[in-house]
């Protein structure tokens, strides 16, 4: 078995970013990846602003002893073109709007008294107080969003802010995803004797749907051979990935391995992870391939298999095939950040594979573990916060500080 991080080292090893670029409107681009640099046409603020409600004023016509009075002599709202400030006098300023040429610091109101078409100056201000610079957020010219960017909302409004109504981004990735199992059935449908329901269709969907992909789904996949070679003939040829849930282990109704292996090829299988151990990854030819044997790898379609325990498929989802998706989209750093807390509770058996178990944040800042940490039990993964990765061979004693990655770095 391989070590969980030989395992992703040769899955992101052969995730290249995918052809294809498209532009689209700004505000259609959330979660999408950018095939090109964002650069700045303009300065942000365009101007200089002001970053108060307060009077405009030149710093060296003040007295320094204060009291100074002046005339008002213009209102400046913000979206509006001022006009020079007229010698001795001061202009009615507001938030966002632009410092008239010759003034050089604002006084916010609360630090002025008005009456009638004049004000008095109740502070000496220094040189540029309150005024936002020109350039101060981004000077034209430079990046702002690096190509492989995943865009957040933030994001969006960074490029809208600069005027971007489109963006180059790469296309979305597209996977086809079946499951495996004659004991499956979907919600609606009666509960036979010795079904269960396909919980992992639901999760592995949204989860791809999340990430942005394009995803077909071919649904259930009778439990013979020759129904899922059929299957993985056809969804090799309009996709970028394979995925399918079950039918990766050792048994004899397990059909996914040797489809995989008849179709195309297994790079790895079996991952010393619990839970999750058997996860694979391969490729299934696509018709140009089995046509001609000199055909490039251009000419396959990525495969990884998930085990088919809800848990395990939810769990090797967010650390396998997730940075290998993103990989795929052109996201530059895929890995999760990972917090070192406090485990409040002890685990004293150690396990031979790296663990990954469902724990959650208490109100003291430490981590509580799910007592029934079963690759079956599905209700741990809504009840936790994230995944406490343990390695191999390790137990856990309360109080020692141990390594959390929270499901807000894996879900998004």
């Amino acid at each position: 078995m391989l070590a969980t991080a030989e395992a992703l080292a040769t899955l992101l090893g052969a995730a290249h970013p995918i052809a294809g670029t498209e532009s689209i409107p700004t505000l259609q681009a959330l979660n999408r990846v950018l095939s090109a640099d964002v650069t700045s046409p303009l300065d942000v603020p365009p101007m200089n602003t002001s970053a108060m409600d307060g009077y405009a004023i030149r710093t060296a016509e003040l007295a320094r002893d204060g009291g100074n009075r002046l005339t008002v002599s213009q209102r400046i709202p913000a979206g509006h073109a001022p006009t020079p400030l007229q010698p001795g006098t001061a202009a009615r300023i507001f938030t966002g709007a632009t410092v008239p040429p010759g003034a050089d610091a604002i006084v916010m109101q609360e630090q002025t008294e008005a009456a009638g078409d004049a004000v008095t100056i109740l502070h000496s201000p220094q040189p540029g107080e309150w005024i936002t610079a020109q350039g101060a957020d981004i000077r034209s010219g430079s990046i702002i969003l690096p190509a492989g960017t995943r865009l957040t909302p933030q994001a969006l409004g960074l490029a809208a802010s600069v005027g971007c109504a489109e963006l180059e981004v790469r296309r979305r990735v597209k996977v086809a995803v079946f499951f495996t199992g004659d004991e499956l059935t979907m919600p609606g449908e009666p509960l036979k004797p010795g079904a269960i329901y396909n919980s992992n269709r639901f999760t592995l969907r949204g989860l791809l749907e999340k990430l942005g992909c394009e995803v077909t789904d071919y649904g259930i996949v009778a439990d013979k051979l020759d129904a899922t070679r059929a299957t993985l003939r056809e969804a090799a040829e309009a996709h970028d990935l394979i995925l399918t849930c079950g039918g990766v282990s050792v048994g004899e109704e397990d059909h996914v391995k040797p489809a995989v292996e008849a179709e195309g090829r297994l790079s790895m299988w079996q991952i010393a992870m619990k839970p999750g151990k058997p996860l694979a990854f391969g490729a299934v030819r696509r018709a140009a391939a089995r046509e001609n044997a000199q055909a490039s790898a251009s000419a396959e379609t990525f495969f990884i298999g998930l085990p088919g325990n809800p848990v395990s498929s939810f769990a090797t989802f967010l650390l396998f095939v997730r940075p290998f998706v993103l990989s795929l989209a052109g996201v530059r750093t895929v890995a999760p950040r990972a917090l070192s807390l406090r485990a409040d509770f002890t685990q004293s058996k150690a396990d031979r594979r790296n663990e990954f178990l469902r724990a959650r944040i208490n109100p003291a800042g430490g981590l509580d573990l799910f007592p029934n940490q079963s690759s079956a039990v599905l209700t741990s993964t809504v009840w936790g916060d994230g995944l406490i990765d343990n390695p191999p061979n390790h137990a856990i004693s309360a109080g020692e500080t141990v390594r959390f990655i929270p499901f807000s770095e894996l879900l998004n």
